[in-house]
């Protein structure tokens, strides 16, 4: 049964459907546990403010916030309660902010606008103590915490879909490393072929060169051997033409698809009984060699031989094989022919010209040796120093294909970018724990000052009972607080009073959450004139 496509646009509407029914469920609650409250400003308004900011949080969502802090403004004017249920939808929106906004910087700048916004607002209408904690303390919180969760969240997510990402690319990268190694295998078939089949065809040319002189051969044998001999060349010369075509780029594995199971000595015998002219000597006896050492051996002779019988016939060579306590020393010397010219034996332009001495060399330097090829002093010279175990480069794994390394270093430009992603994440988790402990630091010192002073100011009601008016302040110090109320209301201010007094004002009761009745004291010099209560404004 195939999958139905579910479409995004529908998907966000509902989901912003859902969220806006969810916080005007907790406004609605808020609005029925208020004792009074306004239809229009307390429930209509706010759903509508809602009803822009939650669509807005996913193409504005600096500006959701910035909206549904205004409903909390809101509740900062109220004469009852700082508290109200738009903080829920503040926290809700800011954890949307850091979830859905990559960048730090002007979120930031949108939290601290609206946190200066909130204490600006109870500086000019001179809130109560209480309001100022629930600035400094409740609404930074909303705004902060909510905000480092959907940054985390947004980091995990985003750390699952690049690993995801890469897993698909592996995927795909291990297709292409499949067909790669079938060109590889078809390649190495090839380059076999050329070294195999291209020494055996030179060894045929060489034995019906040598044929062509038997005095026993009428002058259409000769002819027809000569004609043989050319077909040969040609042969050679188109398997080196198709061997360069399949041929892969250097730092290939050479060791790979080797059906030669002769050695040394089974090449130099057959060599000597096609009539080449080649003496061979072996110095020491033969150590433990590893396979590829062995069969990079016997390609440095067969390669040496294949050369010197096309290019310099009938010439002399001299093969030494020396074994010394930790490599292979193979040195294949043939003269060069009458004629003179060693330019043949180099590598250069001309068609199939030094193929075989390049794939030498880079069979060789896989194996971790080295090798030089060149004329001296009238001959022509390949030297090969094999290790006796192939551990120098064999280890080195060039990267899969389709990798991109990352300029200035040695890994692939996925895993870089998976390791920044994993470090953007752990950064944001160290600082989802850490900023929560900082907001602490800074925000429990004013709380506590904020507490000290509220109740060291209670003046308790047994107390008040017991002050006398006209009694001197010395007789009833020992009745008082050790400190006046600091923060009282405007209202409460604004109390009629005696002409000329001085007043005081103490908290009835040490709830910190809540307004208490003030006791005013009023003092003419140092005696009590009045006292009298002024009630909490409750709505």
């Amino acid at each position: 049964m195939p999958r139905t496509r579910t479409n995004p646009a529908r998907s966000a509407r509902v989901g912003d459907v859902a969220l806006w029914a969810a916080l005007a469920a907790t406004t609605g609650y808020g609005f029925r546990d208020a004792a009074t409250a306004s239809w229009t400003m307390d429930l209509f308004l706010p759903l509508a403010v809602l009803g822009v900011a939650v669509p807005w949080s996913r193409r504005r969502p600096a500006a959701a916030v910035v909206l549904v802090n205004g409903l909390c403004v809101m509740g900062l004017a109220d004469s009852a309660t700082p508290g109200n249920a738009h903080v829920l939808s503040l926290a809700v929106l800011s954890c949307l902010l850091g979830a859905r906004v990559a960048s730090a910087r002007r979120p930031l700048l949108v939290l601290a606008g609206c946190a200066a916004v909130d204490l600006a607002t109870c500086a000019v209408l001179r809130a109560p103590p209480v309001w100022w904690f629930y600035a400094l303390s409740v609404l930074p919180a909303a705004l902060l915490l909510p905000w480092l969760a959907g940054r985390h969240r947004r980091g995990r997510r985003q750390l699952v879909r690049e690993g995801w990402r890469l897993a698909r690319g592996l995927e795909e990268r291990q297709h292409l490393v499949a067909e790669q190694a079938r060109l590889t295998e078809r390649a190495e078939i090839a380059t076999d072929m050329h070294d195999s089949l291209g020494h055996s065809l030179s060894l045929v040319a060489l034995r019906a060169g040598a044929l062509e002189l038997s005095p026993d051969l009428t002058d259409r044998d000769r002819s027809d051997l000569a004609d043989l001999r050319g077909t040969i060349a040609d042969a050679v010369e188109q398997l080196r033409a198709t061997v360069a075509v399949l041929q892969d780029p250097p730092g290939r594995d050479g060791s790979a698809g080797l059906p030669v199971n002769d050695t040394v000595e089974d090449l130099l015998s057959r060599a000597v009984a096609s009539g080449v002219p080649v003496r061979w000597e072996q110095r020491e006896a033969s150590p433990p060699l590893s396979s590829l050492v062995e069969r990079g051996m016997y390609r440095v002779v067969q390669e040496a031989l294949t050369n010197a019988t096309k290019h310099a016939p009938d010439c002399p060579i001299s093969v030494r094989i020396i074994h010394e306590s930790d490599r292979t020393r193979v040195s294949v010397v043939n003269a060069f022919p009458p004629t003179g010219l060693p330019a043949r034996t180099s590598v250069g332009p001309e068609r199939g010209a030094g193929r075989g001495l390049i794939g030498l060399h880079e069979r060789v330097t896989v194996l971790g040796g080295s090798l030089r090829t060149g004329p001296d002093h009238g001959r022509f010279h390949v030297t090969a120093v094999l290790p006796h175990r192939a551990t120098a480069r064999t280890g080195m794994s060039a990267p899969a294909p389709g990798t991109v390394t990352a300029p200035g270093t040695d890994l692939p430009e996925s895993a870089e970018r998976l390791a920044h992603v994993r470090s953007d994440a752990r950064r944001r988790s160290v600082v989802a724990l850490v900023a929560p402990v900082v907001a602490a630091v800074f925000f429990v010192p004013s709380a506590v000052y904020l507490a000290w002073q509220l109740t060291t100011s209670v003046l308790p009601p047994s107390r008040f009972d017991e002050l006398n008016v006209g009694r001197p302040r010395a007789e009833l110090a020992p009745l008082l607080p050790d400190r006046t109320y600091p923060y009282p209301s405007d209202h409460a201010r604004s109390a009629s009073r005696p002409p000329g007094a001085r007043c005081e004002f103490y908290r009835s009761g040490r709830d910190l959450f809540d307004e208490v009745d003030l006791y005013r004291l009023c003092w003419s010099g140092s005696t009590l004139l009045t006292k009298d209560t002024v009630p909490a404004r409750r709505l």
